[in-house]
């Protein structure tokens, strides 16, 4: 099993160095991302022990990052039961990401072909990240089943969506609201990885995931970027639009409600909790931040419509609001 060495992890996942005015070459990224790839990948499957017997007393997650903690329901579960939750929590959150990796991957083939990316560093690097969603995707269902639970399902209109993604136009949106997803979890992740009350297994993994994580980001960041500057103001408006809308249920649905019978919460009153709880603002802002002073600075905040649907939200900081409202 190969060791990580944790500070120089830490550095490297800081994917806040992108800036919009320090965006280069699309296909010096790309050799830059291609030799990193080269030379610092993992592969879940020797690089955690999965043999290793899970440690009696640890929770599954940093304990104030779940859903119901600072609330009533929270302060009656027993120790066990609150480390049962964060088992069944993270379960739900390696479900979602499955089926985020999968999307992910179906709009960079897309990118690919449409492209004829192959013969290019930027395809090349499309390729790269795709074949490593694919092993983030088997490491993730490896932890839910060491978890020793069923994977977490989603109504059938959610598979249906990932289908659909083949006709959907590629954009900023789109780009957007996967970098949403994949900074949410790479912010929890990194605290949860030096977290020493947390299982071996999940901060392994979570340390495979932000350091190849940190790549997946870079790429998007500059990507994004060039695609605001090659349209008019009206398309961007209308993305603009779309991923706000997206920010308002990124942090809800990283939590599945089934995950509260695991404790005897009626899931209709788990969520009921957790939506009123007065931590959500503080965790839904804490994890959406590093993004959003992103999104801000390059200007994809911008406009009334979609100040208004981030106001929404509860996941904005605040300077950031009165910025946007002073606009």
């Amino acid at each position: 099993m190969t060791t990580i060495d944790q500070p120089r992890a830490l550095h490297e996942a800081g994917a806040s160095s992108v800036r919009g005015k320090s965006v280069g070459d699309r296909e010096k990224t790309a050799q830059r991302l291609l030799r990193s790839a080269a030379e610092r990948a993992y592969d879940g499957e020797v690089d955690i022990d999965w043999d290793a017997p899970v440690v009696p007393g640890l929770y599954w997650a940093t304990p104030r990052r779940t859903s119901l903690y600072g609330t009533k329901l929270w302060d009656k579960l027993t120790q066990e039961q609150r480390i049962e939750l964060t088992r069944h929590e993270l379960g739900s959150v390696l479900s979602f990401g499955i089926y985020v990796e999968t999307g992910l991957s179906a709009m960079l083939w897309r990118q690919v072909v449409e492209q004829n990316g192959g013969a290019t560093d930027h395809g090349r690097y499309a390729l790269t990240e795709i074949s490593e969603e694919a092993r983030h995707s088997t490491m993730f269902g490896r932890l839910v089943n060491k978890l020793g639970i069923e994977p977490y399902t989603y109504p059938k209109f959610a598979t249906r969506v990932i289908r659909l993604l083949g006709l959907v136009p590629l954009g900023p949106s789109g780009l957007g609201t996967l970098l949403l997803v994949e900074e949410v979890l790479d912010r929890a992740q990194r605290e949860t990885m030096m977290d020493e009350t947390v299982q071996p297994h999940a901060r392994q993994l979570m340390k495979i995931h932000v350091l190849e994580e940190a790549r997946h980001i870079t790429y998007a960041r500059e990507e994004l970027v060039r695609q605001i500057a090659e349209r008019g103001p009206v398309s961007n408006a209308f993305h603009r639009a779309v991923f706000a809308l997206s920010v308002i249920g990124i942090y809800p649905v990283l939590f599945n409600p089934k995950a509260y019978r695991s404790v005897g919460i009626h899931p209709l009153r788990g969520l009921f909790t957790f939506l009123t709880s007065p931590h959500y603002r503080e965790n839904a802002t804490w994890v959406s931040e590093p993004l959003m002073r992103f999104m801000h600075e390059i200007g994809f905040l911008d406009g009334k419509f979609t100040g208004r649907l981030l106001r929404m939200s509860r996941a904005m900081p605040e300077d950031i609001l009165a910025e946007i409202k002073a606009r």
